[in-house]
């Protein structure tokens, strides 16, 4: 570690820090703003805010008196349309690394009420919980005693992530507690706490009736139940296996469904790839015979009772199917009139690489991952695709990640989509 530095901060890079060079090397400074002078304690590439010389004319006072010390949020103190700029430069600084120069919407509000799922950390000293969010680059435990971002289904989350934690405190093993609001109650999820015995499941029960809890899980397995923990997608009703995946923010979900339904309006028989519980296909179904694939079988299940006891759907078939190690081929797809893929963070090459092989006209991605999507959409452009639309929405705010939703057209003749590159 070396002594305080003055840095001129250039730019925010993809982890909402502040990038400056000293000499030859680049440093990280979180919470610092393009165009500032700061103080930092520079330790390799990481750098501690100490002071800030000459603020930018873009910052703003933070909303939370956790910020800078909690990690839930990288970039508070940024004008709000300078924050949108540099939400929407997340993709296209991607899609550049990736050799691709295509435009990009305006960033697309998707935050809507807040989170509507929260996962809590719990770490033990001394038998006692501490209950919160990580610090930045960190696991050190910042407690909080609300957050702004949630939504306010999400109220009595935190209480309730710390009367369960405190059952656990003597394991002393760290302790994740995942909590999904519902329409229902509050759905939870523990992790991390490995088997239970007797005594600690009477606990838990006890505390599930009294923090109102719809439905307490740990590892998956069922700790209590007194609601289903239900949802609404679109018309139809689904209750949520444990540990369900969803996106960040009602708004969220239906923001990126509108997108997918209007770019596959004209479809007949849908491929809905990466499908988790269902909240594109169930909504597809309405109008068109989907087939769906996903991993999870306890979510690939979960889709098909909702399916089957909501009237009105055309077929919606759910097919438990690991889409990384068996992607469907070319000859597979080329039964659908359109193909909707959201891999998780890792992307999905080999799928992509077998969609840009398909004659499927119409393809639309999905992702939370700038750069994972900017080489998905490398393989689609190569030689099938053009881009139709790349539209990114912040469901995540205050954080560095962004989600996108690309529409791609195929091609009549494969070769012409080169210019669509970079040169």
């Amino acid at each position: 570690m070396i002594s305080p530095q003055r840095l001129v901060i250039e730019r925010l890079g993809n982890r909402g820090e502040g990038v400056a060079q000293l000499g030859a090397q680049r440093v990280f400074v979180p919470y610092a703003l393009p165009g500032e002078t700061v103080v930092a304690q520079v330790d390799g590439e990481q750098a501690r805010l100490l002071e800030i010389i000459e603020a930018s004319p873009q910052r703003i006072a933070s909303i939370c008196p956790h910020f800078g010390d909690c990690g839930g949020c990288a970039v508070q103190t940024l004008r709000s349309d300078a924050y949108a700029d540099w939400k929407r430069g997340l993709v296209e600084t991607a899609l550049l690394n990736a050799g691709l120069n295509l435009d990009v919407a305006p960033l697309v509000d998707a935050h809507g009420a807040g989170r509507r799922r929260v996962t809590f950390h719990a770490r033990f000293e001394s038998g006692k919980a501490r209950v919160g969010f990580m610090a930045a680059r960190s696991h050190r435990i910042v407690e909080i005693d609300h957050c702004l971002l949630l939504a306010p289904e999400l109220d009595g989350a935190l209480s309730a992530a710390r009367a369960l934690a405190e059952i656990l405190a003597t394991r002393g093993k760290p302790l994740d507690i995942a909590i999904t609001a519902t329409l229902s109650g509050l759905d939870v999820e523990l992790r991390g706490a490995g088997p239970l015995d007797e005594p600690e499941i009477a606990a838990l029960i006890a505390a599930a009736d009294t923090q109102d809890l719809a439905r307490l899980t740990n590892h998956g397995r069922l700790v209590a139940l007194r609601r289903a923990p239900q949802i609404k997608i679109g018309d139809v009703t689904l209750t949520l296996p444990p540990g369900a995946f969803l996106q960040a923010t009602q708004v969220g979900e239906e923001e990126i469904a509108a997108r997918v339904q209007k770019a596959t309006e004209k479809a007949q028989s849908v491929a809905d790839l990466f499908c988790g519980v269902g909240a594109f296909a169930l909504r597809l179904a309405q109008r068109a015979k989907v087939k769906a694939y996903d991993s999870d079988a306890a979510a690939v299940e979960a889709m098909r009772a909702a399916a089957q006891a909501t009237q009105g759907l055309r077929t919606l078939e759910g097919i438990e199917r690991d889409l990384f190690a068996r992607p469907l081929s070319a000859s597979e797809l080329n039964s659908f009139d359109a193909v909707v893929f959201d891999p998780p963070r890792a992307g999905a090459a080999a799928q992509a690489t077998e969609i840009a092989r398909s004659d499927v006209p119409i393809v639309v991605a999905v992702s939370c991952h700038a750069q994972s999507f900017a080489r998905d959409a490398a393989i689609l452009l190569k030689d099938a695709y053009v881009i139709r639309e790349i539209t990114p929405l912040d469901q995540f705010r205050y954080a560095a990640h962004v989600e996108i939703v690309a529409v791609f057209e195929r091609l009549s003749g494969r070769k012409s989509s080169k210019r669509r590159l970079l040169g």
